[in-house]
C-alpha cells in the first residue's frame, strides 16, 4: 500500500507530507516502510550534528530514528510546508538533550569515584563550550524554520523587529490575543489557511479594536507561529516581561 502512495503523490510537491499526513492514520507497518525509506536522510542528519560518521548500531543513530518517529507523529500543517526541515529540527534537539545528560552523567560518575585527576579527564570549560556550540545549532535551526514559517505570511525577521511593540502594556494585550488564538483550532486553521488574522472572530472575544489589531497583524502572527510549534530558544519571546 505504502508504494501505491508514493506512485499516486510522486508528481505532487509536497508528496512527503502528503504520505506522512496519510501514514498518522494507517497501520504501524506503513510507518515502518516510511522510516526505512529515510533511514539515509536520518543517518546523514545525526552524522552531520556529531561531525562524524554513525552507524545504525551507535546510540545517536537510535535517538535520530526515535526523533524521527516522533517528528512523524507530531507534524501537522502548523508546522510548516517542510516536513524534512521539522523532522531535522526534532532530531537535533533530541540528540543535543541525549549530549547533555550524557556529558552530566560523566561528570557524576568522575566526582562519585573521587578521582584527583578529575580536572585532567572532564574540564568543565570544555564541557560547556561543548553543550554552547549545539544549543547554538539547535537555535540557528529553530530560526531558520521560523524564517520558513514567516515567508509563507509574507514577513521577514527583519519586518519583525520593525513591527515590534514597544510597550509592555501592548505587549500584554498581544499575547492575550495570541494566547486566543493558539487555543483555538477553529482560528489556526484560518490562520494557515487564508494567511491572515480571524479579524471577525476575534473582535468578538477580545476588547482590542480592529485597527489596534491590523496595526500588530505581524507581530500576533509571529508570536501565534512560535506559539504552536515546538521551538525551545523561541519561546522567550512569548514570556511575559520581556
Amino acid at each position: 500500500m505504502l508504494l501505491t502512495i508514493f506512485q499516486t503523490l510522486y508528481k505532487r510537491k509536497e508528496k512527503i507530507e502528503d504520505i506522512v499526513l496519510t501514514i498518522q492514520q494507517s497501520s504501524s507497518k506503513e510507518l515502518d516502510d516510511f522510516i526505512i525509506q529515510y533511514s539515509p536522510f536520518i543517518s546523514k542528519t545525526v552524522s552531520t550534528i556529531c561531525g562524524r560518521y554513525i552507524t545504525n548500531q551507535e546510540d545517536e543513530y537510535s535517538i535520530g530514528l526515535s526523533a524521527f518517529h516522533e517528528a512523524i507523529k507530531l507534524y501537522s500543517y502548523k508546522k510548516g510546508a517542510s516536513f524534512l526541515t521539522f523532522a531535522k529540527l526534532i532530531i537535533k534537539r533530541e540528540l543535543i538533550d541525549y549530549f547533555r545528560k550524557e556529558s552530566k552523567y560523566q561528570l557524576l560518575t568522575l566526582e562519585q569515584n573521587g578521582s584527583e585527576n578529575i580536572h585532567k579527564q572532564y574540564d568543565d570549560h570544555v564541557y560547556s563550550s561543548y553543550i554552547k556550540n549545539f544549543d547554538e545549532i539547535n537555535r540557528k535551526e529553530e530560526i531558520i524554520h521560523f524564517s520558513e514559517m514567516l515567508k509563507q505570511f509574507g514577513i521577514t525577521l527583519e519586518t519583525l523587529v520593525e513591527v515590534s511593540p514597544k510597550h509592555e502594556d501592548t505587549r500584554e494585550h498581544i499575547f492575550s490575543v495570541v494566547d486566543i488564538i493558539a487555543s483555538d483550532e477553529e482560528m489556526l486553521a484560518f490562520l494557515y489557511k487564508k494567511k491572515k488574522l480571524p479579524m471577525n472572530k476575534l473582535e468578538t472575544k477580545v476588547n482590542i479594536s480592529r485597527k489596534t489589531l491590523d496595526k500588530h497583524r505581524k507581530y500576533i502572527i509571529a508570536m501565534c507561529i512560535i506559539s504552536v510549534n515546538d521551538y525551545i530558544y523561541l519561546q522567550n519571546y512569548l514570556k511575559r516581561g520581556n
